[in-house]
């Protein structure tokens, strides 16, 4: 495993980093927890040490707290999340951030989450949704400030709105965060426009989420592809949406040259090609998964043939709304 600096922190993280929505059985489908506990371990035994959950993951933070306890002899970065208060996902323009994040519920959430992971602190509280219109106003800064001197946390990040990279700028610019945490991959590449070149000028460490387009970029999404009932993918792949996508990886493995199984690898590799990535967090259920996204960290990344062909594919949607 290799691992990378995230941002200005002075921490070191694994550039495969473990994405635990998918664990805590509250949107996907099919997840046990024997397995998930399973999956960590064999993530942390290959050299794994940030762990990405929610307070809004189900039991996403009991287990993975369970599991840091029972590694205590490692150090395992874990990071959360703090839901708005006013339920609105993701935030529109015009919010003040007392409806969002006061203090008092920063705090409040913050405190469940340690009690649901039976931890003391966390290495990167995050809020999990965000709008440029908050910097400046609020209480919330300060709260994180004494949270941090409490040692109840140890850096503060933003979970960026789906596909709209641009929404964390300023707050970037304003020194006030230590992290973000973003969707890139082959089809949204829009955060390397103008917010990753933010991030490295402001030391500001980047954590990529849905590097595979919550399975899109996995080559298993056909046409044909159904999801359990109560699985939250049935409303993300609606309609012809699964064909759209398919004919889409398609494209992209005749211009890569690859075999149809290779798009997941190369898909990441796309996401770790960015040296101002600190860290990417793909769901793993499974210690198949888990032993198959770890061995990417081999230190080689796609060449600048393969970066130009994959700029060219390109495709702004968003399957969120």
């Amino acid at each position: 495993m290799r691992y990378r600096e995230l941002g200005r922190s002075g921490l070191s993280v694994s550039e495969v980093g473990y994405g635990a929505w998918g664990i805590g059985a509250s949107s996907w489908v099919g997840a046990t927890e024997d397995e998930s506990v399973r999956a960590l371990h064999r993530a942390i035994d290959l050299g794994v040490n940030f762990i990405d959950t929610a307070r809004g993951y189900g039991e996403s933070e009991r287990i993975v707290g369970r599991v840091v306890r029972e590694r205590a002899g490692d150090e395992v970065l874990v990071a959360t999340k703090v839901p708005p208060k006013n339920g609105v996902w993701p935030a529109p323009d015009g919010l003040d951030p007392a409806e969002t994040f006061p203090g008092a519920h920063i705090r409040e959430s913050l405190e469940t989450s340690l009690r649901a992971g039976g931890l003391d602190h966390f290495d990167v509280l995050q809020f999990h949704v965000w709008s440029d219109d908050w910097v400046g106003r609020g209480d919330w800064l300060e709260t994180i400030a004494e949270l941090k001197e409490e040692g109840k946390i140890r850096l503060f990040g933003v979970s960026i709105n789906d596909h709209q990279p641009d929404n964390a700028l300023a707050l970037v610019r304003s020194g006030a965060v230590d992290s973000v945490q973003v969707i890139y991959n082959i089809f949204d590449q829009a955060p390397a426009d103008t917010l990753l070149p933010a991030c490295a000028e402001h030391g500001v460490g980047v954590i990529v989420r849905v590097a595979l387009d919550e399975g899109g970029l996995t080559g298993r999404i056909t046409a044909d592809t159904t999801f359990p009932e109560g699985d939250w993918r049935n409303r993300y792949f609606r309609g012809d949406r699964p064909a759209q996508v398919e004919q889409r990886v398609a494209a992209i493995v005749a211009d890569l040259d690859i075999a149809p199984d290779e798009i997941a690898e190369n898909a990441l590799r796309f996401v770790l090609s960015s040296p101002t990535v600190s860290t990417v967090i793909p769901g793993m259920r499974t210690i198949r998964n888990v032993e198959r996204n770890t061995a990417l960290s081999d230190g080689r990344s796609l060449t600048a043939d393969q970066l130009a062909v994959l700029a060219k594919h390109r495709w702004q949607r968003n399957f969120y709304s």
